[in-house]
């Protein structure tokens, strides 16, 4: 399953929530999901990225190593792929 995460880097509280697609490409995808994802680490060297990683797995309960990130490497915007 492939999904879109908005980041927002340097927050003060972890969270995760799936939220609406907006108008636009996205929301014509019925079976693409996307999630509002906070992360307390900064947007340096890939830390948020791996921040937002971690707090998929918790979301999911699953392991980091069933999630990859597609697309989005220095983007808000990213694509994880997450594996069954």
């Amino acid at each position: 399953m492939k999904i879109i995460v908005k980041v927002k880097p340097n927050s003060k509280v972890i969270k995760v929530e799936e939220v609406t697609p907006t108008i636009g490409l996205f929301s014509k995808r019925k079976d693409l999901r996307v999630f509002k994802v906070s992360v307390t680490e900064k947007p340096v060297h890939g830390a948020a990225n791996l921040g937002v990683v971690d707090a998929l797995s918790r979301h999911f309960k699953i392991p980091k190593s069933q999630i990859t990130l597609v697309s989005g490497g220095i983007s808000k915007e990213k694509v994880f792929e997450i594996r069954d």
